[in-house]
């Protein structure tokens, strides 16, 4: 799928755009409409349409009790601004990533991916099982929402750049997009950090504003287009080890909700959490492939010395955190790490030297 189509497709509006005769949450004959803003483009492969697929389930799911309509970006609110739409209740649900929101609390970046953090894995564990939606729960308690795990790409790709990279005095004065704590760990490397929503990042590059972009990796890279404007493609991030996206709803309204219509919402979050994932490790390898073989792109490792820099910065970003003066972040922080420093030993003990073995000596 070439740019231009996914864009026709996507009935990408600019930010500012306000879609018009949009009805208010509907409630006949016990039937409940929910409206879904998301940070995505219609359409756009697993991100989107994972919110669009979690909506259709819920709506499934309840017989049509609660029924969910799903605004892309920039028809209801802009992209950026979907979290504050359910907290002043122009909506009832969005979908996007917790750390676009870091202006809120530093501390919701650990619940989208943290530089050389928790792998996919990792993170569900954390979250499920060792006290991260507990300590989430508490973060959003103070704006009204609640928050699920809703998709996850797993490791993304390093990013798009103009420029081949040879040493991290390459990366100094780049104009880079780049979200979340890892945007913060490239300033420290030296590049210039903006965020842009996902339609909004070609036309920066192409008209130059941009030296540089990540989003997320193959399968949303190539229906971006970002191949027609940079060839240089570097793996892997080492500040997006395992982005989750997050489906977040007005808790009061949650709460209201009978019992079995609360545990639709969060089971579905759940379901969509691993069917996304799965969508990503099936369609990046068959995008990456395309983009090589029909687009010339060349894919790189970035350098050693800006991997070890990278992992410096990252080390400095998460302690300067554990430092906070405030208690939630710091709380947030400490839990991270406790919960990283445990969940590594099976990673690098028992998978990563599979996955090594495995690369050595099977071959089909």
């Amino acid at each position: 799928m070439d740019r231009r189509s996914f864009i026709r497709s996507a009935g990408i509006v600019g930010a500012g755009a306000v879609a018009t005769g949009l009805a208010a949450p509907a409630i006949a004959q016990g039937n409940i409409t929910w409206r879904m803003v998301t940070t995505w483009p219609k359409n756009f492969p697993g991100l989107g349409v994972g919110a669009q697929r979690l909506a259709d389930r819920i709506t499934t799911a309840s017989g049509g009790r609660l029924t969910i309509q799903v605004y892309s970006a920039g028809e209801l609110v802009p992209p950026l601004q979907s979290l504050d739409a359910v907290i002043d209740g122009t909506a009832e649900m969005s979908h996007g990533a917790a750390y676009y929101w870091q202006n809120k609390s530093p501390a919701l970046s650990f619940f989208t991916g943290v530089p050389y953090g928790m792998t996919t894995p990792e993170l569900t564990a954390w979250v499920r099982f060792m006290g991260g939606q507990e300590i989430w729960d508490e973060i959003y308690d103070q704006f009204g929402v609640q928050g699920f795990l809703s998709g996850n790409t797993g490791t993304q790709a390093g990013g798009w750049f103009r420029n081949e990279l040879n040493s991290v005095e390459d990366v100094k004065g780049i104009r880079f997009r780049t979200p979340g704590l890892g945007g913060q760990v490239w300033e420290k490397l030296g590049a210039t950090v903006t965020n842009m929503a996902a339609g909004e990042i070609f036309q920066a590059l192409q008209s130059g504003t941009l030296d540089a972009a990540e989003f997320v990796g193959p399968y949303n890279d190539l229906a971006l287009g970002f191949y027609q404007v940079a060839k240089n493609y570097y793996m892997p991030s080492f500040v997006e080890s395992g982005l989750a996206t997050e489906l977040v709803v007005d808790k009061k309204k949650y709460q209201e909700l009978p019992a079995d219509l609360q545990a639709i919402i969060r089971d579905v979050s759940q379901a969509e959490y691993d069917q996304v994932s799965a969508d990503f490790i099936a369609n990046d390898p068959r995008a990456l492939k395309t983009l090589v073989e029909d687009h010339g792109v060349i894919v790189r490792n970035f350098p050693d010395d800006i991997m070890e820099a990278g992992a410096k910065a990252s080390i400095e970003v998460v302690e300067e955190l554990r430092n906070s003066s405030d208690p939630l972040v710091k709380k947030t922080t400490e839990s991270f790490i406790e919960a990283l420093n445990l969940v590594r030993n099976r990673t690098e003990k028992i998978d990563t030297p599979y996955v090594i073995a495995r690369e050595k000596y099977l071959k089909y």
